[in-house]
């Protein structure tokens, strides 16, 4: 197995993505190639000491910037890290492909040069987030603005097929974002994909409001790319207050500090169970190989566990799911 990784995606590139395919290729026992400036590679791995006999380079000449359009990655900066290990991927070089780059450049060369599943309207990027329960995964988070109701059931399919298959949910429960309980709530586009979502191949709860996220009250949610995208920001925000507090009271006098100490493994636990590094990436699901977007502050555990994930997308036959779920709803008339 080949898992292709843009070396020059996200912020700590490519020291961090060179570190993490090391510690990736010597424990998955899967071939790593590295897209980019191969001059560059060379001497970054050789300045911290790094031995990089056991991956692979494939030059690539630009990088396609944050700042940049997306559709460049498909006109002006074909030659980019990203463009060229999509490529690769679509060429049957690579099994997946992993990027901490541009989601926007991400979305549109995973679109159009990697491809989506036959059947699938438009892919759908997922995010895994820690929940009072179980982890529950969140699609669209960003990708599609906006959408039709059938799109959505699609990333209903999408979402369930990936958390029973990678994370091994059992009939994974599929909420719909709403502003309240009732089938009646919402817009249009709400209450059309609520009907279209009952008689769906999957475990489907009804609408979920976004205060039962965080409490794990559902396996996969499903919402358009406008609303995952606040609801994840937000979530992440939040996260970031309520951590940041907590430290504050444990740190605030002599007896708090004491009562830290007696409490430090299960706020390590804690502080693991919301670490993102843990997850890898976000897989964006509906592609017609593996594409895993990696969070663009990604360290070398970050892309370490991005491989992990990439491998166990290959080998449990995420995409032949969602394709066969995909075909038996045309077959029976209940086209997706």
């Amino acid at each position: 197995m080949n898992i292709i990784i843009d070396a020059f995606g996200g912020d700590n590139a490519p020291l961090e993505v060179i570190k993490g395919s090391i510690d990736a290729h010597r424990d998955f026992k899967v071939d790593v190639t590295l897209v980019g400036d191969e001059n560059r590679i060379k001497k970054c791995a050789a300045d911290n000491g790094l031995d990089i006999t056991g991956l692979k380079i494939r030059h690539a000449d630009t990088v396609i910037d944050i700042c940049e359009e997306p559709t460049e990655v498909i006109k002006g900066k074909k030659d980019c890290s990203m463009a060229v290990g999509m490529k690769m991927l679509a060429d049957g070089e690579g099994d997946a492909f992993v990027s901490a780059g541009s989601t926007g450049a991400i979305v549109v060369g995973a679109t159009f040069i990697v491809k989506r599943i036959k059947g699938i309207k438009r892919p759908a990027l997922a995010t895994i987030l820690p929940t009072a329960g179980a982890p529950t995964m969140l699609l669209d988070c960003g990708a599609n603005a906006e959408c039709r109701p059938e799109m959505l059931v699609q990333f209903g399919i999408m979402g369930s097929a990936y958390m029973n298959k990678i994370i091994g949910v059992d009939k994974p429960r599929v909420g719909l974002a709403n502003i309240g309980a009732e089938e009646t709530k919402g817009r249009e586009l709400d209450k059309e994909a609520h009907q279209l979502l009952k008689s769906a191949p999957v475990n489907f709860i009804g609408n979920l409001e976004a205060r039962q996220l965080p409490l794990g009250d559902c396996d996969v949610c499903v919402a358009d790319g406008f609303t995952g995208n606040m609801m994840l920001k937000l979530f992440e925000g939040s996260a970031k207050f309520f951590a940041g507090e907590f430290k504050n009271i444990l740190t605030s006098g002599f007896k708090s500090k004491i009562a830290a100490l007696m409490v430090m493994k299960n706020i390590k636990a804690f502080k693991k169970k919301t670490d993102y590094t843990e997850y890898g990436g976000a897989p964006l699901l509906g592609t017609a190989r593996p594409v895993i977007k990696a969070h663009g502050s990604s360290n070398a555990k970050a892309f370490y566990n991005a491989v992990r994930q990439a491998k166990l997308f290959c080998e449990r036959n995420v995409i032949e799911e969602i394709t066969s779920a995909v075909a038996s709803m045309k077959n029976t008339g209940k086209e997706a």
